[in-house]
């Protein structure tokens, strides 16, 4: 779900598609989806290969910059998380999930809004590009942001664990990508992140001279983290995709820009800056405490 609309869609404001409560899109009969199409993303090591749905109202039918970035961004930085539990939210085609799990997570849990389409082609994807010593690793949920999360805690349960002090049933990194244009679901968005992310062992950034100097350190690439990337999709709404950051700040997190990629537009006939429209930005998000 790392995207904003059809071509077609511009008239449709987001903030109204209800992505947060506990409801059921209804839509008017419609003809059959078109057919699935395939992207392919070279990873360092291996390509993967991308199945999309054919068309879908929650945009999960495109490949989108922001999924480009951060999997590049997880390649170049495996301490995020070999060896640690990762969630992704709103996955789409999950490329950043499964880059993660043929990368060494010790489990990646992908999620999207529980529309059988989206889950089911998630599950196609994990089944044609995740080793078969990796599949156990990974597990596949749909999940409506700001509820409960004991649901994705549960595929993290390790019965093994007898060491009370391990708290291995909670994440270490959380991965948003193209969420935050959804304006209305930035509180949810941070609910599920505050509940999911396991809390933070390091110091916190008064510890640190600057931002610059943490977005760059070790420490905070270990710390458990949540990576949020994103398109000013709508140059002239872009004040309100970054209240998500300004919300986040009040409750306590600390956010870092840590990556600022062009790309060509993703839809070149849209209206607003195009270089806003073709730039991706990576935030790091990081907190001191639960």
């Amino acid at each position: 779900m790392a995207g904003i609309h059809n071509e077609e869609d511009l008239s449709v404001d987001p903030d109204e598609v209800d992505l947060g409560l506990d409801s059921v899109f209804i839509e008017a009969p419609r003809p059959p989806s078109p057919e699935a199409t395939f992207s392919i993303f070279q990873g360092s090591h291996k390509e993967f290969r991308i199945r999309l749905v054919g068309s879908h109202p929650l945009w999960g039918h495109h490949l989108w910059n922001s999924s480009l970035s951060v999997a590049s961004y997880l390649e170049q930085h495996p301490s995020l998380f070999h060896n640690q539990n990762m969630l992704e939210l709103g996955a789409g085609g999950a490329l950043p999930s499964l880059v993660a799990a043929e990368s060494g997570a010790r489990k990646v849990v992908i999620t999207d809004y529980p529309d059988p389409d989206l889950i089911q082609n998630i599950e196609y994807n994990v089944q044609e590009n995740v080793g078969v010593a990796r599949k156990g690793n990974v597990a596949v949920q749909g999940y409506i942001w700001g509820h409960s999360v004991q649901p994705l805690l549960a595929s993290l349960q390790d019965r093994s664990n007898t060491n009370p002090h391990l708290n291995e049933d909670l994440f270490d990194l959380i991965i948003l990508s193209d969420l935050i244009f959804n304006h209305s679901q930035h509180d949810a968005l941070l609910k599920t992140c505050h509940l999911s992310l396991k809390p933070s062992l390091t110091t916190s950034r008064s510890s640190f001279n600057d931002e610059a100097t943490e977005a760059s350190s070790t420490a905070s690439l270990l710390t458990p983290s949540v990576l949020v990337f994103y398109t000013h999709h709508r140059p002239h709404l872009a004040h309100r995709d970054m209240e998500f950051f300004e919300k986040a700040r009040d409750q306590g997190w600390n956010c870092v820009e840590v990556v600022t990629q062009k790309f060509d537009p993703m839809f070149p006939d849209d209206p607003g800056e195009e270089e806003v429209r073709a730039t991706v930005h990576g935030w790091l998000l990081t907190r001191s405490s639960r």
